[in-house]
This record gives structure tokens, C-alpha cells and sequence, in this order.
């Protein structure tokens, strides 16, 4: 009996390169988005980490307020990192 292995009719392009054939491909965010996302993501995680403080879970309002500083200092390396700063 043959077999034929055929390629999928959709593969992944661009950044996202574990995609699943005819899933969306991930569109490259423009600096200041990224930017946006990154603080963003910043806030979440500190205003969880209060949450998480009003409950008293101390290691987890510890590991989520570290998590925002993380974030925070990965926007402020990518604004340094770019050749047209951001406003």
C-alpha cells in the first residue's frame, strides 16, 4: 500500500514558527505597542500582587509585585533599546 505524505495547504510564517497549520499568524507589534503591552502587562501583575497582599498570600503578592518590576524594566530596556525613542 503507498502512503503519500502530504505538506499542510497552511504553514506558520512570520514569528510564530510552532503554529498549528491554518491557525492566525502572530503579527510583529510596532515598537510603541510593544511598549504599551509591556506596561500593560505591568499593571496586571501589580494590581494582582495587591490583590494577593489584601488576602494575605504573601509569596504570591511577593512573586507578583517582582513580576511587575520585571516587566517594567523589560519596556523601559526595549524604549532604551530603539533607535527612534518614544515619546
Amino acid at each position: 500500500m503507498f502512503i503519500a505524505i502530504a505538506r499542510p495547504a497552511v504553514e506558520p510564517q512570520g514569528p510564530d514558527a510552532v503554529a498549528v497549520p491554518g491557525s492566525p499568524a502572530v503579527p510583529l507589534l510596532k515598537p510603541r505597542a510593544l511598549h504599551a503591552r509591556l506596561l500593560a502587562n505591568a499593571a496586571l501583575r501589580r494590581r494582582r500582587g495587591w490583590r494577593r497582599r489584601q488576602e494575605n498570600r504573601r509569596e504570591d503578592a511577593d512573586y507578583w509585585l517582582h513580576a511587575a518590576a520585571v516587566a517594567v524594566g523589560k519596556a523601559a530596556q526595549l524604549r532604551r533599546a530603539q533607535a527612534a525613542p518614544l515619546p
